[in-house]
Formats: structure tokens, C-alpha cells, sequence
């Protein structure tokens, strides 16, 4: 079982915040791998001696191939009250992405309707007036640029779906390694070149500023931005 202690961005009694590796999953799905609640309950309990279960809760969800900060309560009343903060609004979340092209404007805002293929697992850009469509914004800034690829930074307005993936895309600036919306090639670690960068929220319990930065993961292409 991996160490998952490494990894943490901050933690108080209330919530821990992890750094996810691009391999995490943050749900259980067919893989059958063990997704992070479990991994941190296990290390909660062993690093705090806790008889009796240890109370995760998921309040946010990254796809698996993204890394970045991602959420976790550790009492049902952070979780709650998360929750309702998510609902109104109260989260800024900034993602980093290295992306194939340049685009066309160096900011902007993409704001498009997103239908889910759930046999697929992907999102479609489509009319508004398909049904069961939902609206997806977000703002995005120029970085930096290497000899082959762009950063961009992009700040969610609305939490859909691979919402990031499926827009950029819709707009030819697609994310290094995500193969399902449009990669030339996927990267070694199955990962893609998206990253949770950034999070801002006032803590639900203590009434305090919580912002914190991810150090994207450590290898050859984010190394060079």
C-alpha cells in the first residue's frame, strides 16, 4: 500500500488535502486499486491510533489520470458543511494544463453545453437545446510555452464532467496524453497533463482563509515549464 503521508498539503482536525499522484483514484472503480479513502483512512488510523473505523469523506472528486489537491473530510459536519459550500459557489479552483496547441487568444472564457456519454465515459461539446445538457464555463490564461507544447492556467466556474478536457478540446487545445479527446500519443504514465493546481476556500469550521498550491508531478514534461 503506498505511503500516502508524503503527499498531504495540509491537514487540521476537519480536512486533509492530497497532492494526488496522476494513478490515485479518488473512487473505486473495475481496476479494482485501492481509491484514496481508503489509503487515508488506513493512515489515519495507524498515525493517530484510532480503535474503531476512521470517518473519510469524499467532497470532490479528480478524474483519474489528473493529479493535483483534492478535498477530504474528516468529520460528517466538514463534510456537510463542504458540501454546501461547493453548492454556493465558495470553492476557487485554478488547474493547470499542458496543452498541444496555442490558443487562439492569450485569455479568454469558453462557456458551452456539455452532454455526458456515460457508455463512453466522455463529454461532448453540443447545443443547448439537446436535452440533458449542462452548462460548463470556465476562464483560461496563457502561461508559458515550450518548443512543443503551452501551459495554460484555467479557473472552473462550473464543475462538469471532464468539462476541462471536452472544452479545451472543442477549442484544439488538447491536453498532452488525454487520448480520449483528441492526444496524438498517450504519456508513459498513462497520466494527462492536467493538474489541480490551486485551491481557495474559507475553512467551514474555523471561519479562516485555506489556500493552498500543488507542486505539479515531477517529471520531464512539467519539469520544464
Amino acid at each position: 500500500m503506498r505511503d500516502i503521508s508524503k503527499d498531504i498539503l495540509f491537514e487540521d482536525n476537519h480536512l486533509i488535502i492530497i497532492n494526488k499522484k496522476p494513478s490515485d483514484i479518488v473512487q473505486g472503480d473495475k481496476t479494482g486499486d485501492i481509491p484514496m479513502p481508503e489509503l487515508l483512512k488506513n493512515f489515519l488510523k495507524e498515525k493517530y491510533q484510532k480503535p474503531g473505523n476512521v470517518f473519510v469523506g469524499v467532497i470532490h472528486r479528480l478524474d483519474r489520470p489528473v493529479s493535483g489537491a483534492v478535498i477530504f473530510a474528516k468529520t460528517s459536519k466538514a463534510l456537510t458543511r463542504m458540501n454546501k459550500l461547493i453548492q454556493d459557489g465558495g470553492l476557487t479552483k485554478k488547474y493547470w494544463a499542458i496543452v498541444e496547441n496555442m490558443p487562439i487568444s492569450k485569455t479568454g472564457t469558453l462557456i458551452n453545453f456539455l452532454k455526458k456519454n456515460e457508455k463512453q465515459n466522455k463529454s461532448y461539446v453540443v447545443q443547448e437545446s439537446v436535452k440533458g445538457s449542462k452548462r460548463a464555463e470556465l476562464n483560461y490564461k496563457f502561461l508559458a510555452a515550450s518548443q512543443k507544447y503551452y501551459l495554460i492556467e484555467v479557473e472552473l466556474i462550473t464543475g462538469r464532467h471532464h468539462q476541462i478536457r471536452a472544452q479545451l478540446s472543442s477549442i484544439g487545445c488538447i491536453i498532452k496524453g488525454d487520448l480520449k479527446y483528441g492526444a496524438k500519443r498517450t504519456n508513459a504514465d498513462a497520466s494527462i497533463c492536467l493538474h489541480s493546481r490551486e485551491i481557495k476556500f474559507i475553512h467551514p469550521i474555523k471561519n479562516e482563509l485555506v489556500h493552498i498550491l500543488a507542486p505539479p508531478p515531477d517529471n520531464n514534461i512539467w519539469n520544464i515549464f
